[in-house]
């Protein structure tokens, strides 16, 4: 299998995140989270906590090839560092509204991929036209945890049975970081994304070219502000050409 590795980056604009409008409750407003008392922004948060952690275990979330399960585990991770300043009656505004801000995102339908090959272990058929996604953890070249892994091992199947039938003669596996760190950096590092995804691919579909290309911060599936850990922006895609 020959895999011709190209060194790119390229520039996009930034557009801006609109707002998702409904009751407090189910929002995940950080604003109004912390004007209630801290018995009733502990209720809130404890909530959170538990539909994210509930969501972080489902087997479905887990395999869908979606942000739900990156943002159910930032959710996870920021409503528990709440908690724990709640706990000595301290509310942390910062803690509170990433709490909100990832537990909005993993109920929010409209930004979920509609590209869900796996879901609750299940092949599910989708056009040749859109590309694979594997998501990464923050500042890491391949996925970590058993959760992980095995997501990423089920997209390369995926697309190693429909190259047949889509009649991929190559890839285009393009990597990409969120906006922490240096651009310089994040081109780097989503280059070694997309190395480590081409190698998996050399195993699992013998005979066709692969293209390892890198697009560093310049194309975030979610736009943020520089500095910002984004989970549904650490990403590699695969698109199959004809």
């Amino acid at each position: 299998m020959r895999f011709t590795k190209v060194y790119a980056a390229t520039a996009s604009l930034v557009v801006a995140l609109a707002a998702h409008q409904g009751a407090m409750a189910q929002t995940g407003d950080g604003d109004a989270l912390m004007a209630l008392d801290n018995g009733s922004l502990r209720s809130e948060i404890q909530m959170r906590f538990d539909a994210a952690l509930a969501a972080s275990n489902e087997t479905g979330v887990v395999a869908a090839d979606d942000t739900r399960y990156v943002w159910a585990n930032e959710a996870k991770a920021q409503c528990g560092i709440a908690l724990g300043y709640l706990k000595s009656g301290t509310k942390d505004p910062v803690s509170v509204g990433k709490c909100a801000r990832a537990y909005d995102l993993m109920q929010d339908t409209t930004r979920r991929s509609p590209i869900t090959p796996w879901s609750a272990g299940k092949v599910v058929d989708v056009s040749c036209d859109d590309p694979k996604l594997i998501f990464f953890p923050w500042n890491k070249a391949a996925p970590e945890g058993e959760e992980q892994i095995k997501a990423t091992n089920e997209v390369i199947s995926y697309v190693a049975q429909k190259a047949g039938p889509c009649q991929w003669n190559s890839f285009e596996v393009i990597g990409h970081a969120d906006l922490s760190g240096t651009p310089a950096y994040n081109v780097k590092l989503a280059k070694e994304r997309a190395d480590y995804v081409t190698g998996l691919l050399e195993t699992a579909v013998p005979g066709k070219t692969a293209t390892s290309l890198s697009r560093g911060e310049s194309e975030p599936r979610i736009p943020t502000e520089d500095g910002v850990r984004e989970p549904g922006n650490r990403r590699v895609e695969i698109r199959g050409t004809r």
